[in-house]
């Protein structure tokens, strides 16, 4: 199987003409069935030797991480009690050599992970051009850093005397921007496409942390004022993600690729904050107008899924729609069953949508302004 990379690669080496190139991808097309746009193709495997290397890449990292936490006891070990009562003197003299012992150890550990990761990143990334692989070995390496990172100001943080929270919400925002440096150090030398969309979720940390710290941590409503930013800097994302989609709507480059992971990151940091101040996490009894305004919601996210031709909103928010149809089931009687009518109406809706997902996305496109439409992806 190749993929969009490895034709627009033959291509650009002259292997191929772009006339071929695209002869290609239409008659793939045809035989598929399916307009090319509306399929939302991304590369995550190309056999099951990506199945087999990520396991073995797991396994190593884990490996590796374990190595890492036992040179870390080597170096600074924990404080280990030999008493027989509980001895409240002893847990509180120790506690600053245990929280750094600890965070040591969690970022030596993560330290270990990142260095590996980024190591076999080149030969399988690099040279290999394995997909799956190359998306664990990203995660781990910008997972790591970050990681490592936390684990020292949290370890610190922990054992300090005076803890002042707000300084060490300053660290980790610190942190988050060191890594999202990494993030694009990796995507320079290896362009892997869901390297963005890391890089993007350390940046809208930061900013989310700094806005928490001036704001004050123990500040009134501060969970109110956290969902409010995180979805904020949802919107920001989504934003960069279409810029991402508007310079590809033929789908064609990776550059889709990119916009696909984007979207993938908007669309929780959009959703959760919405149904979170409706009230959907509050507990079980969401209310009836909550329910309706989940379901109203999501009826709007699905429109401008169709418009922008991504899922990633739809799947995003069906638990919540889940638990306001388990509601209002229930509220109208349907006690035994209201979870497999649950069940029924979203599956089949989802279902038709996929099904009709081109006639009905060409009904919400035509309805939109022409400049708008000419940004979006053709419709069939």
């Amino acid at each position: 199987m190749y993929s969009q990379e490895d034709l627009n690669s033959a291509v650009a080496a002259g292997a191929l003409s772009a006339e071929a190139a695209d002869a290609l991808r239409a008659h793939v097309a045809a035989e598929r069935d399916a307009v090319p746009a509306d399929a939302e193709h991304f590369r995550l495997i190309t056999g099951f030797n990506d199945i087999f290397v990520s396991i073995g890449v797991v396994i190593m990292l884990l490996a590796v991480g374990a190595i890492g936490q036992a040179v870390a006891g080597a170096i600074y070990p924990a404080p280990v009690f030999t008493g027989t009562e509980w001895d409240a003197e002893w847990w509180n003299e120790t506690r600053s050599q245990r929280s750094l012992a600890q965070g040591i150890s969690m970022g030596l550990a993560a330290f270990f992970v990142a260095g590996t990761a980024w190591l076999l990143a080149e030969f399988f990334t690099l040279k290999r051009r394995m997909a799956l692989p190359s998306i664990l070995l990203l995660l781990a390496f910008v997972g790591g850093v970050m990681v490592t990172q936390a684990g020292f100001i949290i370890g610190w943080a922990e054992g300090a005397q005076d803890r002042n929270e707000t300084f060490g919400i300053v660290l980790l925002a610190g942190a988050a921007l060191i890594t999202a440096g990494a993030a694009w150090l990796h995507w320079k030398r290896f362009m892997v496409p869901i390297t963005i969309a890391a890089g993007t979720a350390a940046i809208a940390g930061m900013a989310v942390l700094l806005l928490v710290a001036a704001i004050g941590p123990n500040a009134q409503n501060i969970e109110t004022i956290v969902l409010t930013l995180v979805f904020l800097a949802g919107l920001v994302v989504f934003g960069f993600a279409m810029r991402w989609d508007v310079s590809d709507t033929s789908r064609s480059t990776r550059r889709s690729d990119v916009a696909f992971w984007l979207h993938l990151l908007a669309a929780p940091m959009i959703a959760h904050p919405v149904f979170a101040l409706i009230g959907v996490t509050d507990g079980d009894n969401i209310g009836a107008g909550a329910a309706l305004a989940v379901v109203a919601v999501y009826v709007a996210f699905g429109l401008v899924a169709l418009a922008v031709d991504r899922r990633a909103l739809l799947v995003s928010a069906l638990a919540y729609v889940l638990i306001a149809l388990t509601y209002l089931f229930r509220e109208f009687g349907a006690v035994e069953l209201n979870f497999a009518l649950t069940a029924l109406v979203i599956g089949s809706a989802l279902l038709t949508l996929s099904a009709l997902w081109t006639p009905i996305r060409r009904a919400v496109v035509n309805t939109l302004p022409g400049e708008l439409r000419g940004r979006l992806p053709a419709t069939a």
